[in-house]
């Protein structure tokens, strides 16, 4: 079925036209683009990951939803910006120019259609300057359009309980976090056998310099990383990841209704 994790009454796609022209507060109706990554997790997890996460976390968050909060999501953006990956087979990358070109051409039909809010759910970690960037160019060009650049990992959740400090902060890819999350929502894609540990390497040591942060390098992962995975792959459970997505979940709902409840700021 195309909805997949989406609940079918909140997919998009199978709106008509007629219900669309007939909504009611139209421009208070929130969109949410799902946007995820066609690249290298591991040897053990999928190369959909990303997008996985995008789709389960938002579909969990809508079955949690008050029906009286009006959300649809689009079709999920399965390719994104992966260059940092593209030494690994299998990663299929756009380039900034043409993924800020696809936002934008999305926004502007839904703009035609007359909506006003439309969230822009990235989870992967490569490409959330491009959202900022689409999101501040579409409102600057539709003033009355109200565009969201969320990254899916900074709701409210608890994984600072279920983690350590140190994977948190280095296990950034196919750790861990990744595993465990998609041991709750793929299980049978996930070949656990094969999970490693192997965290970056070569970082520079007593340095303000970091991965990312306040003061990043530029990096690609055959650098950093010989098997694909920034993490310990290998201490993943599905319980974890349950309750992982129960609470970052729990965090889209907030979200969710802040921005349906956001008016533009104006000035007096």
């Amino acid at each position: 079925m195309m909805h997949g994790f989406i609940p079918p009454h909140r997919y998009f796609p199978y709106l008509t036209w007629t219900d669309i022209d007939s909504m009611p507060d139209k421009e208070n109706v929130v969109i949410i683009q799902p946007i995820g990554a066609i690249e290298q997790h591991g040897p053990h997890l999928p190369i959909a990951v990303d997008a996985a996460i995008s789709l389960g976390v938002l579909g969990k968050a809508f079955e949690k939803l008050n029906t009286n909060v009006p959300a649809f999501a689009l079709p999920c953006l399965y390719y994104g910006k992966s260059n940092e990956h593209w030494s690994f087979p299998g990663t299929i990358t756009l380039s900034a120019a043409t993924l800020l070109t696809l936002i934008q051409e999305i926004a502007e039909s839904l703009y035609r259609s007359g909506f006003r809010k439309l969230v822009l759910m990235n989870s992967h970690g490569g490409q959330p300057q491009v959202m900022e960037i689409a999101a501040r160019d579409i409102h600057q060009q539709y003033t009355d359009f109200l565009v969201f650049p969320f990254f899916t990992w900074r709701v409210p959740h608890n994984a600072a309980e279920l983690f350590s400090e140190y994977e948190l902060e280095y296990g950034i890819h196919a750790g861990d976090v990744e595993t465990s999350i998609m041991l709750s929502l793929l299980p049978e894609q996930v070949k656990i056998e094969r999970a490693v540990r192997e965290y970056p390497q070569g970082l520079p040591e007593n340095s303000l310099l970091t991965m990312e942060g306040k003061l990043p390098f530029a990096w690609l992962t055959k650098e950093l990383t010989k098997s694909g995975v920034m993490g310990d792959a290998t201490n993943a459970s599905k319980e974890k990841g349950d309750r992982l997505l129960e609470s970052v979940a729990n965090g889209w709902v907030q979200a969710i209704i802040d921005v349906y409840q956001f008016r533009q700021p104006k000035l007096y």
